[in-house]
């Protein structure tokens, strides 16, 4: 008997789902094109983009660097990096017809004119691709060359179309800096042509904690100080720098993962019910949060640096021992700090933060735990037979949600334990998650802000890692405190053992 084909199942969590509005005709230049970000990033985003028709038919791409480099390698170093970095399936279809838009500019913003190049080949898109004019413009370059690019693009600004400027993490070094770069920016661009990017905020589960809150009247009347006990926010890696030595050792963890994203998921799990989900209500009621949030003094501050250490069985080196890293650098690769917003709904509540380098696995969660129950009529075996109920957000790499609840053990008595409700992006709704890149570029095309930082943000999140980092000019820290493949030094234990607490166990 010959077997029926089998028929794909459509997803019904998916029915009844409008499309989003088209982006109107644009040239993205990517700044600093010949990057490791472009190639694992950027390009393979706007391929999906375009493997799912989301992008405008009149499209192109100016790639920006001070590398020589013709259009067709251009072509054929990008589509490599499609093949080997993006989500979907290689279609030659698909990429020719997003390949044609590409052109290359080699040419160097230090020197005087090095813009007109670039100037020149969007004109030309303008006439041979229908971009009408309109600019989306994304500096993925590092700091110390942003100035000037902006400075020389904004001269060359003019009233056809619309211009948008997209500007990566870090946005300065400490709070002047940022002050000084939002100054420059903002003499040629508005505060709304304006996109700082987290990539945080474009992953689905991070957007979903807004969802869970304000979408479920189970959630929203508990999540405030009568009934969370405290908030655990962990972003866990298990790679070291990767050869960033240069970055990494003016950075440090507190200012590449400490400064946005951390504390961009305190603002999202602590802020009030926006009065809808525009760009600025989403933004200023994050603002109101990192206003209420007061610096944690050095005790409720940990540092640390890994020494060397195992990672899934490999010997691995310490991180002074990395390519390009001073053998007696005192930069931190582990911050964990105890944290309280000052308002209404959270005062007295602690927010526990940690990331670090060379940890035992990579994942970012975020759990809130809830009081205990005042008083079980049930006889428990111990404090570890019934934990407290957990809201556990997976954000990566297993994205989710988990509550975990008491339950009966099936058979005789009242044995009490713990289990987990889980909800999986995968499971649910049957397709890949699209790569924070791909919203974000696609809002930026839309002109939608809600998921960027606006520029008071950004300041308020530098005053607050200054105010960290500040009694750290005095003291000179015992590194490495921690080995490889371990959760931390001993004293970012410590930070909640002193309060009754303890990490949430992996």
């Amino acid at each position: 008997m010959t077997q029926a084909p089998a028929v794909s199942q459509e997803n019904p969590l998916l029915e009844g789902l409008r499309k989003r509005r088209t982006a109107e005709p644009c040239a993205l230049t990517i700044f600093g094109a010949s990057g490791d970000l472009t190639q694992r990033k950027l390009i393979p985003a706007l391929y999906s983009l375009a493997f799912r028709n989301l992008l405008p038919p009149n499209f192109g791409v100016v790639g920006v660097a001070r590398t020589p480099m013709t259009d067709d390698e251009f072509r054929e170093k990008m589509r490599d990096a499609v093949v080997a970095h993006a989500r979907d399936e290689f279609r030659p279809e698909v990429w020719d017809e997003l390949a044609e838009g590409f052109r290359y500019v080699a040419t160097d913003f230090g020197q005087e004119g090095g813009e007109q190049h670039v100037v020149e080949c969007l004109h030309a898109l303008d006439r041979d691709r229908g971009t009408a004019g309109n600019r989306l413009d994304y500096l993925a370059v590092p700091p110390a060359a942003i100035e000037a690019i902006v400075v020389a693009m904004g001269k060359h600004r003019t009233s056809e179309g619309w211009t948008r400027l997209i500007v990566e993490k870090p946005f300065g070094h400490d709070l002047e800096s940022a002050r000084h770069l939002n100054e420059v920016i903002r003499t040629y661009f508005d505060e709304s042509e304006i996109f700082r990017i987290d990539h945080y905020l474009g992953k689905e589960t991070v957007q979903n904690m807004l969802v869970l809150r304000f979408a479920n009247g189970i959630f929203e009347p508990i999540w405030n100080r009568q009934f969370v006990d405290h908030v655990q926010i962990t972003v866990a890696e298990s790679l070291g720098i990767e050869g960033r030595a240069e970055f990494y050792e003016q950075a440090g963890a507190v200012r590449d993962i400490v400064q946005n994203h951390l504390l961009q998921l305190v603002a999202l799990t602590a802020m009030e019910p926006p009065i809808d989900f525009s760009a600025d209500s989403v933004r200023n009621e994050k603002v109101k949060v990192l206003k209420a949030m007061h610096t944690p003094g050095p005790k409720h501050v940990v540092r640390g640096q890994y020494g060397p250490g195992y990672i899934e069985g490999e010997e691995v080196p310490g991180y002074r021992e990395e390519p390009g890293v001073a053998p007696d650098s005192l930069t931190e690769t582990y911050v964990a700090a105890k944290l309280f917003v000052d308002n209404w709904r959270w005062a007295d509540t602690p927010f526990y933060i940690r990331t670090g380098k060379r940890l035992p696995k990579r994942e970012t969660t975020i759990a809130i735990q809830f009081k205990r129950a005042p008083h079980p009529p049930f006889e428990i075996d111990s404090e570890d037979s019934l934990r407290p109920n957990v809201l556990l957000v997976h954000v990566q790499p297993d994205e989710g949600v988990s509550l975990a609840v008491g339950a009966k053990v099936p058979g005789q008595g009242m044995t009490i334990r713990t289990v987990h409700m889980d909800f999986l992006y995968g499971g649910a709704f049957r397709t890949g998650l699209p790569e924070a890149y791909e919203r974000l570029i696609l809002d930026c095309l839309l002109g939608d802000a809600t998921l960027f930082t606006r520029a008071d943000e950004v300041e308020e999140q530098w005053a607050i890692v200054d105010a960290m980092v500040a009694p750290w000019k005095r003291d000179r820290p015992n590194f490495p405190n921690y080995a490889a493949g371990t959760w931390g030094p001993a004293t970012a234990a410590e930070l909640l053992a002193r309060d009754g607490r303890e990490w949430r166990a992996h």
